[in-house]
């Protein structure tokens, strides 16, 4: 009798089960059915849609300005995102400025220049405007403005209508820097020291240090000229830094960028580089006028603090080869000499080896670590990345300490191109507090699909329609490694006051970029990006400055129909769009990659063609 009681209880219990699982699954499937039923109602029905204010036009399908397809869909961000930010009161549309301020660089403004000190080239360093000062009007492009040569063509030709100015093809006709061919200007490759051409000057090299073998990736010109050097580095997978003041050679980085090749306007004067320690594995100065012996020595430490451990230092011009050239250069011979053996004395102090002399060129090396190197004039400052308005010191900067005479300071690199995607010694040392190897591998994961997104939402970057781009805020320089296959280059620049700094890394991938505080202008002439790339940037500087300006400084340097993409949340995205509608751009907002329940969400701006006047005022 027990028995058969239990087996009845057996069964009551089974079935009570199956009736809690049947509840169970029947609700399960309710909630999921009406989860799809209210993702399709208020999905859009392409995946990329395009959010618009109440009261826009509707039409189901509408090409951008890219010549994609976004459908359209009024969704009212205004009044349910409110987001208090710094910005300036709201200007309906921006008017252009005076075509006098069509090449203006806001930091490195001549007239300004001349209130500071010409000691040490200082007013030729950043002097930003104050706040008052800071236009409030759209940069304009000269009258005639062409879209530039597509790469590879732009690094032998661009348009001179673009950059009106003959200067430096007459100062420097028999160097062959640059000539006026019709309606452009045509770069022979020549330069001040290499009269056969960059190319035949490279090979030169190539034949004493190793260019073509994958370890120098990062290189750095000090007074580039018009960075013939570096654009023919890049057929051999160098990627050059190249920088110059904006002096008497008029707009000699302009040109460089106009042909598509990286470069800054800049100085060695009395302050650091915008570079971290260690990034270079070159260095080159060909006639650049620097006096590398004067202050004790302090130009070349700051080289050999941006140098890295192992990196070369090449030197052509003056003083190299006095024997032969004192009489072209109008110098004396012990004026020369003097000036050579300044600099190899200060050579020795850093404890760099001379690898060779030959003809016209000098190199030295830089040791792969400090052992045995004389420790009382080590700099004491505790991080040698700070680069942003610091004042250069007359010290050796440490590397890091090594356990043998054989080891790399810092960490041996691989080659390129595996370097790009390998985990950086800084990483793997956790030299960056709050970032480790799984974040890292994260992000390259993410950038996969973040690419594939890009080429969807705008012009694919395959296309040659972008060749310079910048990303204004590069984190661990994912994108410019993902899109390292493409005919593009990316300026990386890492916020001046971030909490973490990543240069370093970026830089150890083989990548190139440079500190930036936006609340200033950047250190280029106008139209001179063809893409830039703005993650989570508002975030950072809502509470800093005035967007306005940031925004106004991205038009400054971004060439008509040039394209920007925003990634940040809806409410500062919805605010940036009500400042660039009167900028003259076109911009929609799309979903995430990952779908449309990602809460952050993009921006594709594209920057309309429009030029100035042809009437030209001086400025007030």
């Amino acid at each position: 009798m027990a028995r058969e009681y239990s087996g009845l209880q057996m069964h009551h219990q089974l079935e009570a089960k199956r009736k809690r699982l049947t509840w169970i699954l029947g609700v399960s499937a309710l909630c999921i059915l009406f989860y799809v039923l209210g993702a399709w109602q208020t999905t859009p029905s392409s995946q990329y849609d395009v959010y618009t204010r109440v009261g826009c036009d509707n039409n189901s399908a509408t090409p951008d300005s890219n010549g994609s397809n976004q459908s359209l869909t009024n969704l009212d961000f205004a009044s349910h995102h409110q987001v208090a930010l710094d910005s300036s009161k709201t200007i309906s549309q921006f008017p252009p400025c005076d075509m006098a301020y069509s090449e203006y660089t806001p930091c490195q403004d001549k007239v300004r220049g001349r209130k500071f000190d010409r000691d040490m080239m200082k007013y030729r360093e950043r002097h930003c405007p104050t706040k008052q000062e800071m236009l409030l009007c759209l940069i304009p492009a000269p009258p005639k403005y062409k879209t530039p040569f597509k790469w590879p063509q732009s690094r032998d030709y661009a348009w001179y209508d673009n950059i009106p100015h003959k200067e430096l093809s007459i100062e420097k006709a028999v160097q062959n820097w640059i000539q006026v061919e019709g309606d452009r200007f045509r770069f022979p490759g020549g330069g001040t020291m290499f009269p056969r051409g960059a190319d035949a000057y490279i090979d030169d090299i190539g034949e004493l240090i190793p260019l073509t073998d994958g370890n120098i990736r990062t290189a750095v010109d000090t007074g580039c000229g018009v960075a013939s050097f570096g654009a023919y580095l890049l057929k051999r997978n160098i990627l050059t830094m190249s920088f110059a003041p904006r002096d008497t050679h008029e707009a000699q980085v302009q040109f460089a960028l106009e042909r598509g090749v990286p470069a800054m306007i800049g100085i060695i004067g009395s302050m650091r580089l915008p570079y971290p320690a260690r990034a270079f594995d070159l260095a080159h100065c060909s006639r650049c006028l620097i006096p590398w012996q004067n202050n004790e020595g302090l130009y070349l430490m700051e080289v050999d603090r941006i140098l890295r451990p192992g990196g070369y230092w090449i030197l052509s011009g003056p003083p190299i080869n006095w024997k032969k050239y004192w009489r072209g250069w109008e110098r004396t011979k012990e004026d020369l000499k003097q000036e050579q053996d300044a600099i190899e004395n200060v050579a020795r102090r850093l404890c760099w080896k001379k690898v060779t002399a030959n003809n016209d060129l000098a190199i030295w090396q830089k040791p792969i670590n400090h052992v045995g190197c004389v420790k009382e004039v080590m700099c004491k400052s505790e991080d040698p990345d700070t680069a942003w308005y610091r004042s250069l010191e007359a010290c050796i900067t440490p590397v890091p300490q090594v356990l043998s005479s054989d080891e790399v300071a810092g960490g041996e690199l691989l080659k390129w191109p595996e370097r790009a995607f390998s985990v950086p010694p800084r990483l793997s040392r956790g030299s960056v507090p709050g970032l480790g190897v799984d974040r890292f591998i994260e992000d390259n994961e993410q950038w996969k699909d973040k690419i594939a997104h890009y080429n969807r939402i705008i012009a694919p970057l395959r296309s040659g329609r972008y060749r310079n781009i910048m990303d204004m805020n590069a984190y661990l320089g994912g994108f410019a490694a993902a899109v390292a296959k493409y005919p593009v280059w990316v300026m990386n620049v890492i916020p001046a006051h971030i909490d973490y700094d990543t240069l370093g890394v970026i830089y150890e991938r083989g990548l190139i970029g440079t500190y930036q505080d936006w609340c200033e202008a950047f250190s280029t002439y106008p139209r001179t990006y063809d893409l830039i790339h703005a993650s989570g940037l508002f975030t950072l500087y809502q509470h800093r400055c005035d967007i306005t300006y940031i925004l106004l400084e991205m038009d400054r340097i971004l060439r008509p129909e040039g394209s920007v993409i925003f990634r940040d949340t809806v409410e500062l995205l919805v605010k940036i769009k009500s400042i660039t509608d009167g900028m003259r751009w076109k911009s929609h907002i799309v979903d995430h990659e990952s779908g449309p329940f990602n809460p952050e969400k993009i921006l594709v701006a594209v920057k309309t063609y429009w030029t100035g006047e042809a009437t030209k005022r001086k400025p007030k």
